[in-house]
């Protein structure tokens, strides 16, 4: 009997969320659908939304349902105005029990990048499921630092203008060419593969 219990575990049963991720305000809109173990703790829900958009990782981030804050707790950062639970000890299910449930996640405070986040289906338990998996996704996501939504169409705004007096500096800032429409499905998956479920 132990040996069962042992072999089939307990996350065997755990169901798969299948979640939307849109970020705010954006249009076209930037998104992307990933799958994920409900019991998935935050702040690991945190490093799959960085892979599949994907963010650098080099700002802080929040979840948000209602009036509830999770994040990562770090006495160095003192109190940021409200009451912050620590992601560490809550799950996706946690934040969104049920399909269509919905709740916010937020990266870089500076730009405010909110990204809503729906479960869309509640898929049966798979043994087999090892990590995340991203289903698809339209549209390039923002360079980190380019002032939010509004500093982004800002950014392609002066990009399409050849003539504009930025053109240049910012053609240099962001690399050279810049493709909007541009989501990299393998790429996305191949960061995934590196996380856990």
């Amino acid at each position: 009997m132990i040996g069962l219990i042992e072999q089939t575990g307990p996350r065997e049963g755990t169901p798969l969320y299948q979640l939307k991720i849109t970020l705010k305000w954006s249009q076209p809109p930037i998104w992307r659908r990933i799958v994920v173990r409900s019991d998935m703790k935050l702040n690991r829900l945190h490093d799959a939304i960085q892979a599949v958009m994907p963010w650098t990782n080099s700002h802080l981030h929040q979840f948000i349902v209602g009036r509830e804050y999770y994040g990562m707790i770090n006495p160095e950062f003192g109190d940021m105005g409200q009451e912050m639970l620590n992601e560490k000890h809550y799950t996706v299910a946690d934040l969104a029990p049920a399909a269509k449930k919905k709740f916010i996640y937020e990266y870089d405070f500076g730009d405010g990048w909110e990204h809503e986040v729906v479960v869309e289906k509640i898929l049966p338990p798979d043994k087999n499921f090892k990590h995340p998996v991203c289903l698809g996704g339209a549209n390039a996501c923002p360079p980190d630092d380019c002032g939010g939504i509004p500093g982004y169409y800002h950014l392609l705004e002066v990009l399409a203008d050849p003539k504009h007096p930025e053109h240049l500096d910012l053609k240099d800032w962001i690399g050279g060419e810049w493709d909007a429409s541009l989501f990299e499905f393998d790429g996305a998956n191949k960061m995934l593969k590196q996380l856990k479920a």
